[in-house]
Formats: C-alpha cells, sequence, structure tokens
C-alpha cells in the first residue's frame, strides 16, 4: 500500500524550544494515523508543517509524493484541515461558508452550491443552512468545519482534536462521519488527547513527547507492551496503599496510582496474580477495599510511555503564539 504521508528527521524549533526533534512517521493510503501526545508534545507543530503552515528547520516531509516544502500549494490543492477551534464565520449561514470554501478553491460557482447543498445533508445541517453560524451549537459548528474542510474532495484531511469541547454523543457522531470517510479512501491524520478516539479510528498510532516519536504501533501491540492484564488493588488510606506497593512489587510491575490508594500491578498472568496478591496481602495483614482485574487501555500505555495520564484537551499550543493560528481549506 502506497504512502500518503511520509515524515523522515522533521524538526522545528521556536527560538529556544525545540518543537520536533527529528520526528519520523509514515501513513499509508487510506488508513488513520491517531497523533498522541501531552499538551506541547509536538502534535500540533507537526501538523502545521505538514499543511504547510509552518517551514520545517529539518528533515523531509511528503504529501501524496509532494514536498511540502517545495511545492506548498499543490500540497494545499489536495489536503484539508479542520483544527482545535471551528475556523467559520459567525455572521455567514452555514451555506454561505461552504459556498464560499468552494469559490475560494476555485470550484466552478454551479459545483460549489452543489457540494455544499451535499455537505449540509451530509452532516445533518440541512435545517440550519439559512441561520447565522453563530446560532449554531459548538457540536454543529464542528461539524460545519469538518465539512468546509471536505469541500474540494481532498484525498488526505487533517484533523488536529476535531472532538474538542463535544459531548460524548457529539463525539461519537463525528467518529462515524470520518469512518465514513475512511471506507471512501480518504487517508486521516488525527491528534487527538481522547485516547479511546485513538483506540476506536486509528490504524496505526504514534505517541509524540518533547518532540520525539517514543511509541508506534497499533493500539493492540502498543496495550501488549504493558504486559495481558492490569489488576488494581484498592485501599482506604494512601499510607496503607504504600504498604501494600512494598509487599506486592515483587509479583509484577507494581505502582500508587495519582489518587494514593489504589495500586496497579501490570501482569501477564492475571487470574494466577489475584491469588498470589491476595495471599501476600493476607500474610502482611492489610486488608483491600476492592480488587478488580482488567485489561489495559491507551490511558495505561500513555501513562507508561509518559509518566501522566493525558490532559483533558485544551489549547495544544506547541509553538509561539506569534505563530498565529492560520488555515488551511485547500487551493486559495
Amino acid at each position: 500500500m502506497p504512502e500518503a504521508i511520509i515524515v523522515e528527521g522533521m524538526r522545528k524549533q521556536f527560538g529556544s524550544v525545540v518543537a520536533l526533534e527529528g520526528v519520523d512517521f509514515a501513513v499509508p493510503t487510506g488508513t488513520v494515523l491517531g497523533l498522541l501526545g501531552p499538551n506541547g508534545a509536538g502534535k500540533t507543530t507537526c501538523v502545521r508543517v505538514l499543511t504547510t503552515i509552518l517551514r520545517p528547520d529539518a528533515g523531509r516531509a511528503e504529501v501524496l509524493g509532494i514536498n511540502v516544502t517545495k511545492d506548498p500549494q499543490a500540497v494545499r490543492e489536495r489536503i484539508g484541515l479542520a483544527g482545535q477551534y471551528a475556523a467559520v464565520d459567525e455572521n455567514l449561514t452555514g451555506f454561505e461558508n461552504l459556498r464560499m470554501v468552494g469559490q475560494l478553491s476555485h470550484l466552478a460557482k454551479p459545483v460549489a452550491l452543489t457540494r455544499a447543498s451535499e455537505l449540509l445533508e451530509r452532516f445533518s445541517l440541512v435545517d440550519a443552512a439559512d441561520r447565522p453560524v453563530r446560532t449554531y451549537s459548538g457540536g454543529m459548528r464542528r461539524r460545519l468545519d469538518l465539512a468546509a474542510a471536505l469541500v474540494h474532495r481532498p484525498p488526505v484531511l487533517f484533523l488536529d482534536e476535531p472532538t474538542t469541547g463535544l459531548d460524548p454523543s457529539g463525539r461519537q457522531d463525528l467518529w462515524h462521519v470520518i469512518e465514513d470517510l475512511v471506507r471512501e479512501g480518504t487517508t486521516l491524520l488525527l491528534t487527538t488527547q481522547y485516547l479511546e478516539e485513538a483506540d476506536y479510528l486509528a490504524d496505526n498510532i504514534v505517541v509524540i513527547d518533547h518532540g520525539h516519536v517514543i511509541a508506534e504501533g497499533t493500539s493492540a501491540e502498543l496495550k501488549a507492551q504493558l504486559g495481558a492484564t492490569i489488576v488494581e488493588v484498592g485501599f482506604t488510606d494512601p499510607a496503607i496503599a504504600q504498604r501494600a506497593q512494598a509487599e506486592l512489587a515483587g509479583i509484577g510491575l507494581c505502582d500508587v496510582g495519582a489518587a494514593g490508594t489504589m495500586v496497579e500491578l501490570k501482569v501477564d498472568d492475571g487470574a494466577r496474580v489475584v491469588l498470589d496478591v491476595v495471599r501476600a496481602l493476607d500474610r502482611a495483614q492489610i486488608e483491600p477495599t476492592t480488587l478488580n482485574v482488567r485489561e489495559p487501555t491507551l490511558d495505561d500505555v500513555f501513562l507508561t510511555l509518559t509518566g501522566h495520564k493525558a490532559e483533558e484537551p485544551a489549547s495544544d499550543d506547541d509553538e509561539p503564539a506569534a505563530a498565529g493560528r492560520r488555515r488551511t481549506r485547500g487551493a486559495a
């Protein structure tokens, strides 16, 4: 399968801050890459380089075989971008926004009008088509923003934390739209801090921290690195949890959770280890309040790789504010 996106040795620095340091990854055509990392990790900088908003200091980046530095206009004609903030004109209606994007993308007027109507129907915005966008809910704006990125039918789409601020229902609605796009052959690069989003949508995942790629693989492969099972043992008091950790350290990889009252063991044989845990605690006369056995999640992977859980999505400003928030729709 040919690669729609190739990144090799990408480096970007803002003053003394190194946002990207030798990043490498590739995205096969018709697949979804989930780009994960904490705030400031370099995700948004990477997207801005690939969408020609920023120039890299070093390295090579190609989209559909086109070098993003040497021929940025050709890249812009073939990609769509929907970022963390809906970039639609609040004073125009939904239909007028999409028609305007079509015209900026150099579509013939009849084609732009037809495409606007098609996308309003696809994103369930027909009833709001003639309303000013300032009257839209956050979820409606997000859907309109994604529709605008699709007006010129780009084969490659970049979504930078597209479901930020949406409620669970709105998030799942957008997931279904993304699934449809991929089934139709669109290649997608998705940045997100909702780990269940990457788990659900991504064919492959790249984890970035402090400008470096620290892990890559499918969701299943990343989870498998942690062992097959996680045993969680809860206690009423952090001091008791610390005592329990000392007693259980010989059984498996053992950590105390952020709340201080939960001990987690990462093991390969959960059923057998539960008996070992109970026996060890009984010998030490430590009584747990809860005991739970579960499969690892991407949250566990993220915690193990970065040392903390993923933050709730906020602004991923991994570059100075002076760089601005310019947007790319396509040819303009």
